[in-house]
């Protein structure tokens, strides 16, 4: 048995749709999440489509089929001897003219499926969308809007209790400019049913359009969830992330596309810009951590207090700095006349103090120092406000050249020290302490009096 004979077995046992009964509209969305199940199985379903008959119940089922693989224009062709005397092929023709803004064509299918079915919501709802596109495209707002109005107004009981009303009159408050009662009336709609993609879709749009960005990124993930995945879908979750700053996540979304439409220039385009945003992340952080450790590495030795031993052994060695200590091993110091267990022990514990040790390798100090002084805090926290850098704070050259030799280059670095740890720095005192209390408060947070165990 070959590769594509295994695929055409997976794809027929996901859904038969020579022999399958197809009673309505919903199955054809049932079945349609398995067809996108991957790349191949929707290979081999389409070849499987494309080798039916264009004539008889096989050449309806051919034109259902080419809606389940987003082939609308050809699905708008091949269904248009069988709406008449199938309400299936009707409903996914009309759907399928939806898909490619045939307002007209899809209103008059949907014209008359609502009269033969007035109690169903979703061919009445398809009607009402196709007649405000219809009206849009006129350029007169204020006439769709009072016409939908009058619609929905005159709609039997069933209809104002679905998906498709709410969404509806969440249109008809974004046409009378209300866009907090559009997202309010989106909402509800959602409640009802969650799977209403063009619900979502200008959900999404309207939260991101008013700086609701989590609101919008609940809706477009919930589309992104979808099969199969609408390209302009994973285009506004993109740029959504990458507006949150999630580069990472952005890249995935154009490298879908990509994946899926090499030929998309867009998206490749997108997808380099986003990898760019990562790379220039990581360099960003790697430099933040480089210049924590620089400044701890160019701490005089001169702030700790030492044996003279110590404290004369190191000036015959020329070493001023920690950084000139890191440098140096064990061996190296012993060597050193005069230089014995009991000064390498004060050596070791100032430099532990720092999350340092004798002859550290330089990477890992990075990480070391880097582990050591990350903010310790909430999960509730503001990142962006732990971010911010020690001169926002507006700081004296003391208090800040204080925070500074503890490596603090942000906030939340500060956050990581107590009063007790800062008291005890050269040159800072409660003038000092009270100093940088009072700008941390502006930012809504404060030291510990101590350190936590």
């Amino acid at each position: 048995m070959t590769s594509s004979t295994v695929e055409m077995s997976a794809t027929s046992e996901a859904f038969e749709l020579k022999s399958a009964s197809i009673p309505n509209f919903t199955t054809l969305v049932q079945a349609r999440s398995a067809v996108y199940r991957s790349r191949s199985t929707l290979d081999s379903f389409t070849r499987m489509v494309e080798g039916l008959s264009n004539s008889g119940e096989e050449g309806r089922r051919k034109g259902l089929g080419l809606w389940m693989v987003a082939r609308y224009e050809a699905c708008a062709a091949q269904l248009a001897s069988h709406e008449k005397t199938d309400v299936v092929a009707a409903f996914t023709r009309g759907s399928a003219l939806m898909s490619i803004a045939r307002w007209a064509d899809a209103q008059a299918i949907f014209e008359r499926l609502s009269s033969q079915y007035p109690e169903e919501p979703r061919p009445r709802g398809s009607r009402l969308e196709a007649q405000v596109e219809l009206g849009l495209q006129m350029g007169d707002h204020e006439a769709a809007a009072d016409t939908l109005e009058r619609e929905l107004d005159s709609a039997p009981p069933s209809f104002a209790a679905s998906a498709e009303c709410s969404y509806l009159r969440g249109r008809l408050a974004e046409l009378r400019r209300s866009p907090e009662a559009a997202l309010d009336l989106y909402a509800a709609a959602r409640e009802i049913d969650p799977s209403h993609r063009t619900n979502l879709a200008r959900f999404a749009a309207l939260a991101e359009r008013y700086g609701l960005d989590e609101l919008a990124l609940q809706a477009y993930q919930s589309l992104a969830s979808m099969l199969p995945i609408d390209r302009n879908v994973m285009f506004n979750l993109g740029v959504l992330y990458e507006d949150l700053g999630r580069d990472q996540e952005a890249a995935a979304c154009y490298d879908v596309i990509a994946r899926n439409d090499p030929t998309n220039i867009r998206a490749r385009l997108y997808l380099e810009d986003a990898r760019s945003g990562i790379d220039m992340q990581y360099d960003e952080d790697l430099e933040r951590k480089e210049d924590r450790l620089n400044q701890i590495l160019k701490t005089p030795i001169t702030d700790f207090e030492l044996s003279v031993r110590a404290r004369n052994c190191l000036n015959k060695m020329n070493i001023v700095t920690l950084g000139d200590l890191v440098r140096l091993t064990e061996p190296e110091l012993l060597s050193y006349k005069n230089f014995g267990e009991t000064s390498l022990n004060e050596i070791k514990e100032i430099l532990n103090s720092k999350s340092l040790r004798l002859g550290m390798k330089h990477e890992e100090a990075v990480a070391s120092i880097e582990a050591a002084t990350r903010p310790r805090v909430g999960s509730n926290e503001n990142t962006e406000m732990l971010n911010t850098p020690v001169s926002k704070l507006d700081l004296s050259i003391r208090v800040r050249r204080a925070v500074e030799n503890l490596a603090c280059l942000t906030l939340g670095d500060i956050l990581v020290h107590c009063e007790d740890e800062l008291l005890s720095m050269p040159n800072f005192g409660q003038t000092s302490l009270l100093e940088l209390k009072r700008k941390l408060a502006e930012f809504g947070v404060q030291l510990q009096a101590t350190k936590k165990k």
